[in-house]
């Protein structure tokens, strides 16, 4: 039996889809989804852990022409597998010697402004978002007068190697640029994650966070300018974390 829609439902069933991507009022075969429901999800499924799984290419996901543009090189965490990678979070959040040892020889120490890409838990957020936000970002900031560190890519990276790139480098701002982990709904979002002077043992509390950058969420270039706005405040407070939010305004910690 087909139950009658009420006036007006159509249209506001329309309208609520229109704005977000969960699965709303899909119907039902008896007690279960309908087969095309059930097809979409273990097909959004399906898409979700391939990019949980996908190994980092920096030719394939980011291009020859940007490689070559920021002369990109890769490193690599303690984590010497995916499996490493996802099964023991802390060894993503600190880089190998060998990467200690080449992010030293090839960066600036003592920059204003950092930017690392990390594959995190989505290479396909990295390879649909970076290749947009990168040379987006280093605009703003040149434009800004700011001194802009080499950018680099960490393979099998967690937020926290945040802190190993301050410890080597002693940027002012370092911005980590890594793929979220996916849902159903997306798997190409990417996360910018930032902090001021990062050091070894800083937490959360000490990072700022702009998530949802991609086409149906935070679109590229609103994330460039929310970025660099960010950085700026963290310029002014000295800080980063809980001590700051976007929208503060107000002069560097300790002036008059």
């Amino acid at each position: 039996m087909t139950v009658p829609s009420r006036p007006g439902e159509d249209a506001w069933l329309a309208i609520a889809r229109e704005r977000t991507p969960a699965r709303l009022f899909l119907g039902r075969a008896g007690a279960a989804y309908r087969t095309e429901t059930q097809l979409d999800l273990r097909a959004d499924h399906a898409f979700a852990r391939d990019a949980v799984l996908a190994e980092l290419d920096l030719v394939r996901d980011l291009g020859d022409d940007l490689i070559q543009r920021f002369a990109l090189f890769e490193v690599t965490t303690c984590a010497a597998s995916k499996a490493d990678h996802l099964a023991k979070p802390e060894l993503g959040r600190s880089l190998s010697d060998a990467a200690k040892a080449e992010v030293a020889a090839r960066c600036s120490r003592g920059v204003d402004f950092q930017i690392v890409i990390g594959d995190g838990l989505s290479v396909a957020a990295v390879a649909s978002q970076a290749k947009h936000v990168l040379p987006g970002l280093v605009a703003a900031a040149s434009e800004r007068g700011w001194t802009v560190g080499q950018p680099f890519m960490v393979r099998h990276c967690r937020v926290g190697v945040l802190n190993d790139v301050g410890e080597l480098l002693g940027p002012n701002v370092v911005v980590l640029l890594i793929g979220e982990r996916p849902g159903l709904a997306c798997a190409q979002g990417l996360s910018a994650y930032m902090a001021y002077r990062p050091r070894v043992g800083h937490t959360d509390a000490n990072r700022n966070l702009i998530s949802n950058i991609h086409a149906n969420g935070v679109v590229p270039e609103v994330a460039i300018r929310r970025i660099v706005a960010l950085a700026a405040l963290m310029f002014d407070r000295a800080s980063s974390g809980v001590a700051i939010k976007e929208g503060d305004v107000g002069p560097r910690a300790g002036s008059a």
